[in-house]
C-alpha cells in the first residue's frame, strides 16, 4: 500500500492507494492540516504531490479533477 498527499474537495488530505494492473485503486483518505508537518522535506512533498493529485469525493467515489475520470475505490481490508 502506498500513500501521498492530495487536495480533496479543496482540503489537504493523505490518500492511501494500491496499484492493480497498473491502475490506482484508492483505499481511503483522511484530511490533515499542513501545520502538522514541520520539516522542509515534508513541506516539499506536500507541494509536489498536490500539483498532480487533485480529487473530489462524492457518493463514495473519487473523481480526478485533472483528467475528470472516476478512480476506482475499494475499502481497505487486512487480508
Amino acid at each position: 500500500m502506498s500513500w501521498c498527499f492530495a487536495i480533496i474537495n479543496g482540503k489537504l488530505a493523505e490518500i492511501f492507494f494500491e496499484r492493480k494492473k497498473g491502475k490506482p485503486i484508492i483505499n481511503g483518505h483522511c484530511y490533515v492540516k499542513e501545520s502538522e508537518y514541520k520539516t522542509i522535506r515534508e513541506r516539499k512533498m506536500i507541494q509536489t504531490d498536490i500539483k498532480k493529485c487533485r480529487f473530489s469525493y462524492r457518493n463514495e467515489q473519487h473523481r480526478n479533477q485533472i483528467t475528470r475520470k472516476l478512480v476506482a475505490s475499494e475499502p481497505f481490508s487486512r487480508q
